[in-house]
C-alpha cells in the first residue's frame, strides 16, 4: 500500500469519525426526552385533613375580620389582604395534602365564607329595559339599508368597470 492510499483511507476513517461526532447531536429529538425520567406518583388527596386544614385558615380568617367594622365588610380595601392571606391559606393548605387548588370541597368553605360575610353586600340590581320600539327599528334598519346600499354600489360599479378603467 502506497503513502497515498494510506492517506486516503486516514481521511475516510477521519472522516467517518466526525461524521459520527457531528451526527451524535444533530436531531433533537434523539436527544430530546418527552417522557419523564423521574417516575413519580401522585399521591390521593386527603379530604378529612383538607377539610380540617381548610376550618383552620377560615377560624383564621374570623378571627382577623372580627377586627374589621361590619359596617366596612363591603368595601375591599378594608380587607382585601385579610381576604387574600385566607385564599393563599386554602391554596397552601391543599396543596399540602395533595389537593389540586381550587376543588369543590375548598369553594364549598369559601361559598360558606362569603354567605356569612357578604351576603349583605349586594348591590342592588338594574333593571335592564329595551328600547322603545322606534329606536329598535332604527337600530335594525340601519345596517339593513347600508348592506343594500354596498351591494348596489358594487353592482353599478361592475357594470360600468369599462369607463373606470
Amino acid at each position: 500500500m502506497d503513502s497515498y492510499d494510506f492517506d486516503v483511507l486516514k481521511l475516510l476513517f477521519l472522516g467517518v469519525l466526525v461524521n459520527t461526532w457531528m451526527m451524535s447531536g444533530a436531531s433533537a429529538s434523539d436527544s430530546f426526552n418527552l417522557e419523564p425520567t423521574i417516575t413519580w406518583q401522585r399521591r390521593l388527596c386527603n379530604e378529612s385533613r383538607l377539610r380540617w386544614e381548610v376550618e383552620v385558615c377560615g377560624e383564621d380568617f374570623k378571627r382577623d375580620m372580627a377586627h374589621i367594622d361590619p359596617q366596612q365588610w363591603c368595601n375591599l380595601t378594608y380587607f382585601m389582604s385579610e381576604y387574600h392571606l385566607f385564599t393563599l391559606c386554602t391554596e397552601t393548605k391543599s396543596h399540602s395534602v395533595d389537593c389540586y387548588w381550587p376543588n369543590p370541597l375548598v369553594e364549598s368553605y369559601i361559598i360558606l365564607i362569603h354567605k356569612h360575610f357578604f351576603s349583605n353586600c349586594t348591590i342592588e340590581k338594574e333593571m335592564w329595559v329595551d328600547p322603545p320600539d322606534d329606536t329598535l327599528t332604527i337600530l335594525i334598519l340601519i345596517p339593513v339599508f347600508l348592506t343594500l346600499a354596498m351591494i348596489a354600489l358594487v353592482v353599478w360599479c361592475s357594470k360600468r368597470s369599462d369607463l373606470l378603467a
